[in-house]
């Protein structure tokens, strides 16, 4: 199994190290049979997260017929406009949600229009940029042609962490999937035309996505286990000393009456 993690600018980098990691030591624990690379869809270049201005090298080409697993990270940035704090709902703790004005990423990063820009020229690490403006600007990029390419093999399968599955929806990938992300990015993911699925790892066949940033370790172990078997997850995750949360999502079974 060749997996692809996919950088672009302003990518979260725990997004990209955590299941890097996992599945490199599982690369270990199976002689080889699994391997893994950073890529961008630009080819071979250093490229500057969200986080900082932390930069990773990807070493290749993000390249559809080479991989069999793709990882989509999400974006590390500012959350709203520039010095505004989430609103919360009365007596929930939880980020307040506009139903009537949903917002858009591509409005914001300037991008509906022409998707033969490059985005990689104009991002800038040394202005703090907000995650929803980051996502958008992929669609800028040629990231979105070719994981359109991905999802239309299906020997292919694409994963997600966290705002990962945005970058998806907001490229028109994501209609009628279950996936799951960061719970702020779930009503987008809903207005995108996938069926957002409140769960730490959601498999819908050739598309696994995984919701919170650190969901990523939980999603790599889960590809481990489904592609290698669970005695190879189990070792990982003793390695790790991390113990995968919640119960992996999937369309089977009943459906369960309300509790």
């Amino acid at each position: 199994m060749h997996v692809q993690i996919a950088l672009f600018d302003g990518f979260d980098p725990l997004d990209v190290i955590g299941p890097y990691e996992v599945l490199h030591a599982g690369g270990t624990a199976t002689r080889g049979a699994v391997s893994v690379e950073l890529a961008s869809a630009e080819g071979p270049r250093e490229v500057t997260s969200g986080t900082g201005g932390l930069a990773l090298r990807a070493t290749a080409a993000l390249d559809p017929e080479r991989a069999d697993v793709i990882v989509v990270p999400g974006a590390s940035g500012r959350v709203g406009a520039p010095g505004e704090a989430p609103q919360e709902e009365a007596g929930t703790g939880e980020p307040r949600r506009d139903e009537g004005t949903r917002y858009d990423p591509r409005q914001e990063a300037g991008t509906g229009d022409d998707p033969g820009q490059d985005a990689g020229t104009r991002y800038d690490p040394g202005q703090e940029a907000s995650v929803p403006e980051l996502l958008g600007r992929t669609l800028t990029t040629g990231l979105p042609a070719l994981l359109r390419q991905a999802m239309d093999d299906p020997e292919v399968t694409v994963a997600t962490v966290c705002g990962g599955s945005l970058v998806l929806a907001l490229a028109g990938l994501l209609e009628h999937r279950h996936a799951t992300t960061h719970h702020l990015g779930l009503d987008l993911l809903d207005a995108a035309g996938a069926h957002a699925v409140h769960a730490r790892v959601v498999d819908d066949g050739d598309l696994i996505s995984g919701a919170g940033v650190t969901s990523g370790l939980d999603l790599a172990l889960y590809l481990l286990e489904r592609e290698t078997g669970p005695r190879i997850a189990h070792a990982v995750e003793e390695l790790f000393a991390h113990d995968r949360r919640g119960t992996v999502w999937r369309a089977r079974g009943p459906v369960p009456a309300a509790l």
